[in-house]
């Protein structure tokens, strides 16, 4: 018989604190990727730059997973709302405050750029690391190319993202490092194709000191990404709830489950009342033992990575 298991007292941060995380680490994250970007000459040189963003987006997950969950990226954000692990209010808030975050970062760096005698043009620089295509891209990558990296490499990193932090098998010190390898993988293949950056927060604030171009190809940076995390949202939350099915099934094998946790016996003769009444009473007795430890698991999975606990 399994044994309850004891709901947690601990309290997730306030959403004002999830929110200053998000935003500080976007902050981070854009300044450091555009910063090193501009001054490492990525035409010739885009590993730096690459690995540089990566290993920052370990930093600040280590920095700040604990508080917000460290997403730092709209795709993640999205990824982790279809697979039902954050609230939608709170979803809306965290895209905001990565905006936001994105923006002052790029500003910064957008400052450090006027004061460099040598960069003539501050927003020629910018539009140099900008995500673009066609002939604002470096490969001259056409738009439907540039939608399938888009998309795919979106759908990977929101994949790694949610199983490097999913459940009671997730390791929590070594999900940054995932997500951070992944994160330098992916802009190194993108970034010759056209400075993709798999992070639509990322492309909206380069895109505002960058010259006209980059704003009016924005779109593209945003419809691509974001169907790729909602590509990956939804395999993982068919992964939960296929999980979930064979392990109660385990457990009640005449029992179906719906999507609510109801329970109810599929019986042969429809018209015996009796075996149908039983079979509910069995139901309802392991549901009544059981039903904490589904609850409690649910709650881990819907927090996760999102408030530092691990199950």
């Amino acid at each position: 018989m399994t044994s309850p298991v004891q709901a947690t007292t601990d309290h997730e941060p306030v959403l004002f604190a999830r929110l200053s995380a998000e935003a500080v680490g976007s902050m981070f994250v854009v300044l450091v990727a555009v910063g090193v970007s501009i001054f490492s000459n990525p035409s010739s040189a885009p590993l730096p730059a690459a690995l540089a963003t990566g290993l920052t987006v370990t930093v600040a997950m280590l920095a700040f997973g604990h508080v917000s969950g460290g997403h730092f990226n709209p795709i993640i954000t999205l990824g982790n709302l279809i697979a039902g692990r954050i609230r939608a209010l709170a979803a809306v808030a965290y895209l905001a405050a990565q905006i936001i975050g994105s923006v002052i970062g790029a500003a910064l760096a957008f400052v450090v750029v006027l004061t460099v005698p040598v960069l003539t043009d501050a927003r020629a620089a910018f539009g140099s690391v900008a995500a673009g295509y066609g002939e604002h891209a470096a490969a001259q990558t056409q738009m439907a190319g540039v939608l399938i990296v888009e998309v795919v490499g979106s759908a990977l990193l929101v994949a790694v993202f949610l199983g490097a932090t999913a459940g009671r098998r997730a390791f929590p010190a070594v999900a940054p490092f995932a997500v951070g390898l992944c994160v330098a993988v992916l802009l190194q293949f993108g970034q010759v194709l056209g400075n993709l950056p798999f992070n639509p927060a990322r492309a909206t604030a380069l895109a505002f000191f960058s010259p006209s171009w980059a704003v009016e190809g924005l779109w593209l940076f945003w419809v691509a990404p974001l169907m790729g995390a909602a590509l990956a949202g939804l395999a993982f939350r068919g992964f939960a709830y296929a999980s979930a099915a064979t392990s109660l099934g385990d457990d009640v094998p005449l029992a179906s489950v719906s999507s609510g946790g109801d329970q109810h016996l599929d019986v042969d003769d429809a018209d015996d009342f009796q075996a149908e009444a039983e079979a509910e009473a069995e139901a309802e007795a392991v549901a009544v033992e059981t039903g904490t430890v589904r609850k409690e698991a649910a709650a881990d999975d819907a927090r996760n990575f999102f408030d530092g606990k691990k199950g």
